[in-house]
Formats: structure tokens, C-alpha cells, sequence
């Protein structure tokens, strides 16, 4: 009967453990998420000596602990998705896990992303998403031209232009996008038919636009960068880089400004308010064959003719450290989640954890069909799946883990209507930000700028002299006041006034006086000057 009474007490503590475990996983999580939304460090308030000034700080961080908590759970009712990766049992590695295996193991909706166009006749293929993800601009060496819908596999247009295509990327939304062509640079809607042609655009290699600014840029083999506004068709800029010709364009998307990959292993960092770089950076032993920055503006990766893939800390503008490649690199990649991917020949290699910290093996890798040459690959926003575009046409690989999980409607919108994008257009152009804001730490606009200890010093010299000067002029303006003190009194001030008015009586007085004093006069001519034994009495009656 004791070994019966026992048995359940056993199962409740088993349970009550199992139940306290996984309270503390979901404890352990939430700390996570609130160290992520963790406002910087917090004031050491025990070495405040001023009590009032202790009872602020102190009100301040109780503040910040609450708005820490209340973000963490509206981040949990708010964004309920989370990102998922692929993980492997015992001795099996990600990296072998190949596209066939991942996708029968996904879901029929993940499963149905994976897409395989061949063309071969009219490749290799440059490739550029939409922000929301939506659509993918395909661009064939060979002047093929298409919009495609992969998500529903649906072609929106197709255009033949009978010319070399070297780029090609979307401008602020699906209904435009651009074509770096042989000789200039083309403009297409959403039919396929040509709007506008570029022509100060000459020989581009390269395409980027900046969609919060509406600035398309190109570089080519002139060795120029241009910038176009596209909402009104002025040139913003044309910086001459002086480096010789140029194919390798990214831009910064924290900070707007365009990374350009030069033949001598330069990476020159470019905006449209100033002629020359604002970063100039010996990254290579040879050419730069490609290059990618993350999202929050903080590592960049280049890749050299070298075999080497390098990660850069462009707060510091120093190495992190360095990857080898097989071959030498002809496409870079940075995901939302940040996972890196890197492609060379027919291979591509998906790199996880990989910028901050030196990853020892990839996550992921995936090989092209026999004879295909990989050209350019691009992560699809907000998707766990990677567009591929290669000598042998265009195809996806899923990447679990790759895209954010959850979107903003005001951003990107993978599922907005009509009306819907038409007002995101509106709203958009009207946040339009003007050229002279891109500039290399954002942060500066708004902000109260550091100045060095010396110039401050110089300045206080300089305003102590002015405050001197100052008063020393209120001294000599208050020394002049007091001296007129008296002569601004009311009967001065009556008299002033009396001096230019006539009256019937003023010459007949000014006459009495007149006769007065020649009375007087007349009569100190008559007086003679008194003697000198006359008494002191009768001196007044003698003239002095």
C-alpha cells in the first residue's frame, strides 16, 4: 500500500519538474528578448551624493525597467513568429543537407518556393527583389528582360531588347524598373515597354537605387558615379571616381552611401554632396570581384580576386577576420537575419554567425546542375529563400532562418492591394529625403555636435572677449547718461518748446529788458571807483 501511495507522488513531482523546466526555458527566453530591447547600460545611482539628483536617476531607471518589460510583451503578442533554423541530430552537419531532402521536410507552402527556369540560351542571369519580396527583375546577358511574380509563378512581363544587359534593379516599386544596357540606361514599366532612356548614364556596369531618397545610381567603365533623381529627372551628382572602370556596386542600407569595388583592391564609400570618397580602404591585394553590407551598418564583407572573403568593422574601418575560398568570389549576400552568403563557380555556401564571431563551417551549401556558372544570387526579403540567377537561368534554394519573420505594413507590404500601394507611393514620395542627408553616421542630424577640447577652449577665449567688449561699451553708454543727468528736466523741456513760438507780449518784454539793462549800463559808467580810506560800509555805493 506504501510502494501505491508513493507511485503518485512520484508521477505530481515528476510533472511539477518537467513543468518548472520548461517555465524556466520560457523564463531564460524572455530575458533574452529583453537583453535585445535593453535601452544601454544603467547609471550606477549608489555614487550620486546629491539626494535629488539620486531620486531622479533612480525614477529614470525604474521608467526604463518598465518600458523594457512592456516592450517584450507586446513584442510577444505583436510579433508572434519567430525565426527558424535548420538543426542537425548527432553527427549530421547542416551543411550536407541537400535542397531535395529540405524541401520534402518543409511545408506544401515553403515547398511550392522552390523554382527552376531554365534558360541557357539567354543567360547568365542578373537578378534584383522588389522590397516586399513579391516580384524578381531578371536580366539575360543576352538583352532578355522579364518580371516575374515567383511567389504565384506568374510572368508579368518580357521584353527582348537585342542588347548586352549588364544590370538590372527595381526602383521605388514594382511598376518601374531600370536596365544598365550597352550604351545607357533604360527605364521599363510593368508591360515591358520602354518609358525613358537615360543617356547621361553612359557604358553602366552597375545599378543601385536608394528608395528613401528616389536616387538611382550607375558606374561603369568610365569610372563615373551618377545619381539620378528619379521623381523629378534631374542629375542630384557625377563624381569622377579616378579608379578606372568599376562593376562592383552595393549600397549601405543603414546610411544610404554607395560602396564602390575598384581593380586595385580599393573600396571607396561615396555620397552625393561631396566630389570625393568620405572612405577610402585598401581591403584586397587585388581587384574586388564583390561586396555586401548588413543591415544595421556595421560589418562589411568584400571579396578579392585573392581567394579571400574578408569581414570589415566599418565603424572602425578595421578586419574581423577572413574566410578562404576555393575559387576567388563573385557574389556577396547579407541576409535580414544576418547570414552570409558566399558564391564561387557553381557553388554556393551559406555562412551563419559569421560577421560577428569567425564561423568554423558553413550552414548551409548548395551546388548549380553540371555546367552552369553561378552569376549573381540575392536573399528575398522576408522569405527563408534565396534567388539564384546562373548561366543556365534562374532558381530558388531555400535558407531556413534567412528572412524576418514578421514585416511592417508602412515598409514593405508582400500582400498590399492596389489602393493600398497607391498610397504607399504618396507617402512615400512625400517622405522623400533630400541628397544632403545621406551622410556617413545618420545619427549626426539632430544631434548636438562634439566639438574637440581645444576648439572649446578657443571658443570660451572668444566669448569671454565679446562679453568684455560688451560691457565695456554699457560702461562708456552709462558714463554718457549720467553726464546728461539734469538736462532733460521739465522746464528745460518747457523752454525748449517755448524758444520758436511768437506771442503779442514776448517783444515788449524782450524791449523792458533791453532798457533795463542799458539803465544798468549807464549807470556803472556814472560811478567812480571808491577811494581807499572809505569806511567798508560805504564801499556799495562805488563802482568795483
Amino acid at each position: 500500500m506504501a510502494d501505491e501511495a508513493a507511485a503518485p507522488d512520484a508521477v505530481a513531482k515528476k510533472q511539477a519538474r518537467s513543468q518548472k523546466r520548461k517555465k524556466g526555458g520560457k523564463d531564460a527566453e524572455r530575458k533574452e528578448k529583453a537583453a535585445r530591447l535593453l535601452r544601454g547600460p544603467g547609471v550606477a545611482v549608489k555614487k550620486v551624493m546629491d539626494k535629488k539628483l539620486k531620486g531622479k536617476l533612480r525614477h529614470a531607471e525604474r521608467v526604463y525597467r518598465e518600458a523594457q518589460a512592456k516592450a517584450v510583451k507586446a513584442n510577444e503578442w505583436l510579433l508572434p513568429e519567430d525565426a527558424g533554423y535548420l538543426e542537425a541530430e548527432g553527427v549530421e552537419r547542416t551543411w550536407n543537407a541537400k535542397q531535395a531532402d529540405i524541401a520534402a521536410a518543409v511545408e506544401t507552402g515553403a515547398a511550392q518556393k522552390v523554382i527552376d527556369l531554365r534558360l541557357p540560351q539567354l543567360g547568365p542571369y542578373c537578378l534584383d527583389f522588389q522590397r516586399s519580396g513579391r516580384h524578381v527583375v531578371l536580366g539575360g546577358r543576352k538583352g532578355h528582360l522579364a518580371m516575374v511574380d515567383w511567389q504565384r509563378k506568374a510572368l508579368v512581363c518580357e521584353v527582348q531588347v537585342r542588347e548586352v544587359v549588364r544590370d538590372v534593379t527595381f526602383l521605388h516599386n514594382e511598376t518601374m524598373f531600370a536596365a544598365a544596357q550597352k550604351k545607357y540606361v533604360y527605364v521599363y514599366d510593368k508591360r515591358g515597354v520602354e518609358v525613358h532612356c537615360m543617356r547621361d548614364h553612359t557604358e553602366p556596369a552597375a545599378l543601385q537605387f536608394l528608395p528613401h531618397h528616389f536616387l538611382l545610381a550607375s558606374v561603369g567603365d568610365a569610372g563615373i558615379l551618377h545619381y539620378q533623381d528619379t521623381s523629378t529627372g534631374h542629375i542630384a551628382a557625377s563624381h569622377k571616381t579616378r579608379l578606372g572602370p568599376c562593376a562592383v556596386m552595393r549600397q549601405n542600407p543603414w546610411n544610404a552611401v554607395l560602396g564602390l569595388g575598384h581593380t586595385g583592391g580599393v573600396v571607396t564609400m561615396w555620397t552625393p554632396n561631396i566630389t570625393t570618397p568620405v572612405v577610402k580602404m585598401l581591403c584586397h591585394r587585388g581587384a574586388i570581384s564583390a561586396l555586401a553590407f548588413d543591415l544595421t551598418g556595421r560589418y562589411m564583407v568584400t571579396a578579392g580576386v585573392d581567394s579571400q572573403v574578408r569581414v570589415w568593422d566599418i565603424r572602425t574601418f578595421k578586419p574581423l577576420h577572413a574566410y578562404f575560398a576555393y575559387s576567388p568570389a563573385t557574389s556577396l549576400d547579407i541576409s535580414q537575419r544576418g547570414l552570409l552568403a558566399v558564391g564561387y563557380g557553381r557553388k554556393v555556401q551559406v555562412w551563419r554567425d559569421a560577421l560577428s564571431t569567425k564561423a568554423t563551417s558553413p550552414y548551409m551549401s548548395h551546388s548549380l546542375p553540371e555546367g552552369d556558372h553561378l552569376s549573381d544570387f540575392q536573399f528575398v526579403p522576408y522569405e527563408d529563400v534565396m534567388g539564384v540567377g546562373s548561366s543556365g537561368g534562374f532558381s530558388t534554394m531555400l535558407v531556413p532562418g534567412a528572412g524576418e519573420p514578421n514585416f511592417d505594413s508602412f515598409v514593405a507590404n508582400p500582400y498590399a492591394s492596389l489602393r493600398e500601394r497607391r498610397e504607399a507611393e504618396v507617402a512615400h514620395l512625400l517622405d522623400k529625403l533630400q541628397p544632403e542627408t545621406i551622410v556617413l553616421d545618420p545619427d549626426t542630424i539632430g544631434r548636438v555636435r562634439k566639438e574637440p577640447l581645444e576648439v572649446q577652449k578657443e571658443k570660451q577665449a572668444e566669448a569671454e572677449a565679446a562679453n568684455a567688449a560688451r560691457r565695456a561699451a554699457q560702461e562708456v553708454r552709462a558714463e554718457a547718461r549720467s553726464k546728461m543727468k539734469g538736462k532733460n528736466r521739465p522746464s528745460k523741456r518747457h523752454r525748449k518748446k517755448q524758444t520758436n513760438i511768437i506771442e503779442e507780449r514776448k517783444p515788449g518784454v524782450k524791449q523792458r529788458m533791453r532798457e533795463q539793462e542799458e539803465r544798468k549800463a549807464k549807470a556803472k559808467k556814472g560811478q567812480s571807483p571808491a577811494p581807499e580810506d572809505v569806511p567798508r560800509a560805504l564801499e556799495r555805493f562805488y563802482k568795483k
